[in-house]
């Protein structure tokens, strides 16, 4: 039957390349996708006559897959897309701009400039000045008018400085991120069958109709329909949010969906729908497009706007053939491509505008409050000054002078107020601090290309300074507490418990030869331990991890397993009964040469011993194992092991004599029992080494770490403990999912924030719990009021359904190796070695920003208040300020940029961690900064304001002071400041 099919579909293949035709179109197969279970097999019976009937008008063999012609693979590249999903496209440069222009500080900025700028171009006609009045100070005069203009240009080169720093920055990381993504999507290989050959491709180079391997560790790559599956679990929480493992079947439920992990397993799968048209891609469209649109003739019109739309821009298409292309391929993605000045994309911007914003970061939060306060004074200062100066001029003019108001002199009457205006708005710009935006940029941008080295690639500026703040940390356990490499650390063979694993001499030869070769054997071929990818790394798991383990074992032992696969290939081992949930164990039968059989079974302790009625001795004999000695081993062996969190597995192996002739192989029940028992270990997946240290600091930092894991309580337990999570004698909770659930709901099944409350603060283990659990969690101890602290969160997550719970939280951590690419893209910080110790690296690089946006800040300040105090009394008392705005703005900007590139760029110390997080309440200003600003600026005004009015008494010198600024020497004339007469 596949013969001749496969022959139609060499013919119908040749044919292909002419008319190009597919027997069903991508809309029928992205809708066939979307049907779960029965639905969907009884679309693919009626509609396509089975799976035989897809593959063929799909026109690809069940047996030997696509026939691998680069003109077929394009061809079904153009027709159904690439197995690729479009990044979400970048914010152009402008657009980072745009949003660095919205700081308020630089907005205050701005507006000074501008008028300052409006200002300086003011020039009032000349009249006679002798009748107007001896206004002190005279009038600026040409030099002074012409440089004016500086003053606005410098303050908004200042602006523009900051602007592009914070963009190009925003721009690199994103650069950065997108590099490291495209390195980790290059790295993934798939195993398909093409041209009869089995051949690994990278995962974008999978198409439509390619016949997929897929096996227990998989992650799919693409949609597909199973063609052949042994054994085959799927678990779909990724998608569904169901933890129990579906089971597939051709005759039960033969959809397979990208994004999803083999559990159990093996099988064929023939690819349906690839990229933007998987499930996968559909909810990542749907993440960077807001809704899908179901209709085809909407697309249709969309397509055509589009292409409109791209012929105007003539963006690196040449005509509209390959746009047209490239609609179709990415055909889901229609509405994540599309401009957003199409109504539909306006609709969307009002959408997301009425999404709640991010709540911004505490530092971000109390620099704005700083600078809005800042400005406020400087305003009500600079507003003072002019109001004291106008009235100074005119009791001066009017009152003491007694002159008349003249129409001649209206306008050197209005160019004084203009100058007394100029020099309020030199007391403002002297108020508010330019240099802070750049340097909480500087320290910002620094601190993420440092964490860069500590394993930390941030994403977003903030995270890593709201991260200093964090109070609670809610971390998964495998992979980041533990090392997700499981290992066997004790060993129970020849009737002796070792703590450790055992010196191969201390093992006798026969118990060690049979060890070897049942392990060896008796684990999946595909489980293999490879040699560490970098030097002095360690060894790469392969496969199922409880089974490296048991191989590891056998490498601890000094024996190589290897050499008994070379010498037992997969083809003869007699019969395997691969692990499944109902028999909990795996068993490898051997045919001999004298006709009797052995086999070799490995599974749980507790269900194994239970078959077991021998066990080997020391001297590798066997001996009688009664259900009185099985308690005995369950009570001093595996209940001990059981309680450090140990998983046992029980090693036993069976001789079939042939004098018996060949045992009925499907009666399970009698072929597993009466077996002897070689040998039992615990096997754990251990605590990082340097994470119990990590925990320690973080709790001396004030920050609570809590477990939440889909482990067992008691595994979870143990852990927690190795982590130093509990401590013994402490009264803290663990517990598990649904005893969690069923406390924090009500009677109506509602979720309470006042039951919540009553159980985090205690909480310290989440034991079997589902993403939900996370997520609810998180969000419970956000809104929490119970302290008077709101709790800042960060949350660890590596897999599809933690981006809800990563999203919440106020840092979200993604696992860089183990990660998904939704975790990813929902995340703030992606841990690049998925180590948590990084985590406590991120704390202080936060907790560093904030402390070194302090230090800046005593600095600026003390230069600020001293500025501001100088300008206002000097102007009142000299009628005009002894520091130009330009003068100013050269401390402010040159000085301080170089001291905010000296405080900004401290590394940060393990000090840091012995404080407790400063919380969002406290002001940046600390009651020491205060001291020391106010104390350094008594110092400083003391001096400025001895050199100002006393200074020529004290160096014997002519005062400048009422003198226009380029008014003769005052030796050359007798009196500058009157008019002569």
């Amino acid at each position: 039957m596949a013969k001749n099919s496969y022959s139609g579909v060499k013919n119908s293949m040749a044919e292909a390349n002419h008319d190009g035709d597919f027997g069903c179109s991508l809309k029928e197969l992205r809708s066939l996708m979307e049907l779960r279970g029965a639905e969907g097999l009884h679309k693919i019976q009626e509609t396509y006559g089975g799976v035989q009937g897809l593959c063929s008008r799909l026109k690809s063999s069940p047996i030997d897959g696509l026939s691998g012609h680069p003109a077929d693979i394009s061809k079904r590249k153009d027709t159904f897309g690439m197995n690729f999903i479009p990044p979400k496209k970048p914010k152009t440069f402008l657009q980072l701009v745009w949003e660095a222009l919205q700081d308020v500080t630089l907005i205050i900025l701005e507006v000074a400039a501008i008028v300052s700028l409006g200002l300086s171009f003011y020039r009032p006609p000349d009249a006679e000045r002798d009748h107007c009045g001896r206004a002190a100070g005279g009038v600026e005069d040409e030099g002074e008018a012409e440089a004016g203009w500086i003053e606005g240009a410098a303050i908004l080169l200042s602006v523009i400085c900051v602007v592009l720093v914070t963009a190009f920055n925003d721009w690199s990381k994103e650069k950065q991120f997108r590099g490291l993504q495209s390195r980790i999507e290059q790295e993934q290989k798939f195993t398909v069958v093409r041209g009869g050959q089995v051949i690994q491709i990278p995962v974008a180079e999978i198409v439509v109709g390619d016949v997929a391997q897929v096996k227990y560790g998989d992650l799919l790559p693409a949609d597909g329909v199973l063609i052949q599956g042994n054994d085959l679990k799927i678990d779909e929480s990724s998608l569904t949010g169901e933890s129990d493992h579906v089971k597939k079947m051709l005759d039960k439920d033969p959809m397979l969906l990208s994004g999803t992990h083999v559990m159990e397993g093996s099988g064929k799968m023939l690819v349906t729908a690839v990229g933007v048209n998987s499930q996968t891609g559909i909810i990542f469209t749907l993440l960077g497009a807001g809704e899908e649109e179901d209709d085809d003739e909407e697309k249709e019109e969309k397509k055509k706007e589009k292409e409109k739309k791209k012929e105007k821009k003539k963006k690196k298409e040449d005509g509209s053939a390959e746009s047209r292309k490239k609609a179709k391929a990415q055909d889901g993605a229609a509405v994540e491509m599309q401009p957003l000045n199409s109504e539909e994309g306006g609709e969307r911007e009002k959408r997301k505008a009425n999404l709640p914003k991010k709540e911004k970061s505490v530092l971000q939060g109390k620099l704005t409050k700083l600078a809005v306060q800042i400005g406020k004074a400087g305003l009500v200062m600079s507003a003072i000054t002019v109001i004291i100066l106008v009235v100074l001029f005119v009791v001066d003019t009017f009152w003491f002078q007694g002159l008349p108001w003249v129409k001649d002199c209206t306008p050197i009457y209005i160019q004084f107020f203009v100058k007394f205006f100029i020099i309020g708005v030199t007391v403002l710009v002297v108020a508010v601090p330019e240099g802070l935006p750049l340097a909480v940029t500087i320290s910002l941008a620094y601190s993420v290309k440092k964490m860069m080295k500590d394993n930390n690639l941030v994403r977003h500026l903030d995270a890593c300074e709201t991260m200093g703040n964090a109070t609670a940390i809610c971390s998964d356990k495998t992979g980041t507490l533990t090392m997700n490499r499981m290992t066997v650390v004790q060993a129970y063979v020849a009737e002796k418990h070792y703590r450790k694993v055992p010196e191969p001499e201390l093992i006798p030869g026969s118990i060690m030869d049979l060890l070897i070769v049942g392990i060896g054997v008796n684990c999946a071929y595909t489980t293999k331990i490879m040699s560490p990818e970098k030097e002095g790394g360690l060894p790469r798991q392969v496969g199922n991890k409880t089974e490296c383990a048991l191989l590891g074992f056998a490498l601890d032992l000094k024996r190589d397993y290897q050499a008994i696969r070379n010498e037992i290939p997969e083809e003869k081992l007699y019969k395997v009964y691969t692990f499944n949930s109902v028999r909990k164990s795996m068993s490898t039968v051997l045919k001999n040469a004298d006709g009797s059989y052995r086999m070799f079974s490995k599974g749980a302790s507790e269900i194994l011993l239970k078959k077991c009625c021998k066990i080997l001795t020391a001297n590798g004999e066997h001996k009688v194992f009664r259900p009185r000695d099985r308690d005995d081993m369950v009570k001093k062996v595996i209940e001990p092991m059981a309680s450090e969190g140990l998983r046992t597995i029980c090693l036993a192996y069976r001789d079939f004599p042939a004098s018996e002739g060949e045992p009925d192989w499907d009666n399970e029940n009698d072929i597993l029992t009466s077996l002897t028992c070689i040998c039992v270990v615990g096997i754990e997946d251990p605590v990082r080494p340097e994470v119990p240290d990590a925990i320690r600091k973080c709790q001396r930092a004030g920050i609570t770490v809590r477990m939440v894991t889909g482990d067992n309580i008691n595994t979870a337990r143990a852990i927690a403990t190795k982590c130093g999570i509990l401590q013994p004698g402490d009264d803290f909770l663990c517990m598990e999912g649904k005893e969690f659930n069923r406390r924090i709901r009500n009677e109506k099944g509602e979720i309470e924030q006042e039951r919540i409350d009553k159980i985090w603060p205690k909480l310290r283990v989440l034991a079997r719990s589902s993403p939900t659990d996370k997520h609810t969690l998180v969000k419970g101890i956000i809104d929490s009021t119970v302290v008077e602290q709101r709790q800042v969160v960060a949350v660890t997550g590596d897999g599809t359904n933690d981006g809800p719970a990563l999203k919440k939280a106020d840092v979200g951590f993604a696992m860089g190796i183990a990660g998904t690419d939704v975790a990813k893209e929902a995340s703030d910080i992606i841990l690049t070695d998925d180590n948590f110790s990084s985590i406590v690296k991120a704390v202080m690089w936060g907790r560093n920003v904030y402390d070194s946006i302090s230090k800046f800040l005593q600095f600026q300040l003390t230069v600020n208040v001293v500025a501001v105090i100088v300008a206002f009394t000097g102007a009142c008392i000299t009628q005009d300020s002894p520091l130009k705005a330009v003068q100013m703005l050269w401390v402010n900007l040159i000085m301080d940029t170089f001291a905010s590139l000296a405080l900004a760029t401290e590394p940060p110390t393990e000090s840091l961690l012995l404080r407790k997080p400063y919380g969002r309440n406290k002001p940046l200003i600390s009651r020491t900064m205060m001291k020391n600003i106010l104390g350094h600026a008594v110092y400083q005004l003391t001096i400025i304001f001895t050199l100002l009015f006393a200074g020529e008494k004290i160096f014997d010198i002519d005062s400048g002071r009422n003198a226009p600024l380029h008014a003769p020497h005052p030796s050359t004339t007798p009196s500058s400041s009157t008019p002569s007469s």
